[in-house]
């Protein structure tokens, strides 16, 4: 009997997988996207009636939210927001962009329910509203861990540049899935974070020393200045 209730819920998890997979290859591969993909199409990808996917998900509004789930999911594999390390944290959303390059249909969905979303009678507003708080809190501890260390460039309150990061991510994604050629989103992303933490790569490290170097040939400081670092 316990050996039958494991089996039957493998086959369920598995089943309730294969069909936010399914959804997420109707959602973001078919013309009109979410709004045009149906239940239906869905449940014939996975090999089942549309009463049997409706036994996992109550509506397409909730298979909806678990394609978002299922997409932040994969996007947690990447950047880890417990982090000691801020700016870790940082490289690793430079790391998520790149990667989103290679997803555009997904992207695409992202980009157009975030938008649709800002109504609350759309079925995923509440989700956004709370990833959206989640992001924000989570890339504030980012950069004040970053503050904490000496490394933030500008006098700057962790809490906007957490808002300007989010910002830049959601702009860029926009402007490259109107034209791939206009920008690299990782590289931008990347030039942005040079902006506000010392030394946050090597290019920025350079950067640094050579002004370092350069402040202190004119105030006859010495090479002793770089210690600051």
């Amino acid at each position: 009997m316990i050996a039958s209730r494991a089996r039957g819920s493998l086959v369920m998890v598995d089943t309730r997988e294969v069909s936010v997979y399914a959804g997420t290859t109707v959602f973001t591969r078919m013309p009109g996207g979410y709004r045009a993909g149906s239940l239906r199409e869905i449940a014939q990808r996975v090999g089942m009636s549309e009463a049997g996917l409706l036994h996992h998900f109550k509506n397409k509004s909730t298979l909806l939210l678990a394609v978002l789930d299922h997409r932040d999911e994969q996007s947690r594999q990447i950047v880890n927001f417990d982090d000691a390390d801020g700016v870790e944290t940082l490289r690793a959303l430079v790391k998520l962009a790149r990667y989103n390059a290679s997803i555009p249909g997904v992207i695409e969905l992202f980009c157009t329910l975030s938008a649709e979303a800002t109504s609350p009678s759309h079925p995923a507003h509440e989700y956004f509203l709370r990833r959206y708080e989640y992001v924000r809190e989570s890339i504030t501890v980012a950069f004040r861990r970053i503050a904490d260390e000496g490394r933030l460039i500008r006098e700057i309150d962790p809490y906007r540049a957490a808002v300007a990061t989010t910002a830049m991510m959601d702009g860029l994604q926009v402007q490259w899935l109107l034209d791939p050629t206009s920008t690299d989103m990782a590289d931008a992303l990347a030039e942005f974070f040079r902006g506000y933490v010392r030394g946050y790569d090597l290019d920025a490290l350079e950067q640094l020393l050579d002004a370092r170097a350069a402040g202190s040939l004119v105030n006859g400081e010495g090479a002793g200045a770089v210690a600051s670092l």
